[in-house]
């Protein structure tokens, strides 16, 4: 089951602007800031707004969207200063004085106005053992995982990630270390390292065990603040962090016990 919408994301239904209200819009471009007036509506989302604007105001308005019902997470943006999904994002939840505030999200280079190239985000994904590794050979059986072991249970939240980018965006060691895999990637990490299936632990752990892995986390918290989907990828980073020392003391207790012998 998906994990809810947080409610902050989502503004009452009941509460509609007034009649003729006026709303001001101030999205970044390449030369600064600029500004639009749209009108106010009733369960307006920031993500209406914005398609507003560049089908009736300014064709040239770059932005990326795909489902409009928060499956996808491509529409995701900085609303005033925070990264959210602007489709399950209600402009009545945000504005401020009648007003906001659209930037492209932090952390990733930027294509045009409020879109961004996710290519340094998926490569650390890679970076990070993200893929399922079965091995050079399958298995005579197939694996058992049980819906209520340890490791499962571990991950169950974990597996809900659709890589829309907040979670990076919010990341202050990203913006800090450019080349820290961030919290999607080793959230991937970890529900891979407890899949008991997969084959590929050991280059897995060596991966995110780095100057840019798992140990770099500081532990702000703002991936888990800032989830649309409420996951919880520090937990994840913490996991990671007990796995890599764990593999680290097997490994050095491994050459003592081969020196003494």
């Amino acid at each position: 089951m998906n994990a809810p919408i947080p409610a902050a994301a989502l503004a009452d239904p009941t509460v509609e602007p007034a009649p003729d209200a006026m709303l001001t819009v101030r999205i970044r471009r390449e030369d600064g800031f600029q500004a639009f007036t749209v009108a106010r509506r009733p369960a307006q989302t920031i993500l209406d707004v914005v398609t507003e604007i560049q089908r009736e105001q300014d064709p040239t308005l770059a932005y990326r969207f795909a489902c409009r019902v928060g499956m996808c997470g491509s529409c995701a943006m900085m609303v005033n200063g925070r990264p959210r999904w602007t489709c399950r994002t209600r402009v009545a939840a945000v504005a401020e004085e009648d007003g906001l505030t659209l930037e492209p999200l932090r952390n990733l280079p930027v294509v045009k106005d409020l879109a961004v190239d996710m290519e340094p985000f998926f490569e650390k994904w890679a970076a990070a053992h993200g893929a399922f590794e079965p091995g050079d050979a399958p298995l005579e059986d197939f694996a058992v995982v049980a819906p209520d072991s340890p490791e499962r249970r571990a991950v169950d939240a974990g597996i809900e990630c659709i890589n829309c980018g907040v979670c990076y965006a919010a990341c202050d060691v990203v913006t800090w270390n450019p080349d820290y895999l961030g919290p999607a990637a080793l959230n991937r990490a970890w529900t891979l390292v407890n899949d008991v299936r997969d084959q590929g632990q050991a280059a897995r752990l060596e991966a995110v065990s780095g100057d840019a892995g798992c140990q770099s986390c500081h532990t702000h918290m703002s991936c888990t603040e800032h989830c649309p989907k409420a996951l919880a990828p520090t937990f994840a980073i913490a996991g990671l962090k007990r796995a890599t020392a764990r593999s680290a003391l097997k490994r050095f207790g491994s050459r003592h016990f081969r020196r003494s012998a």
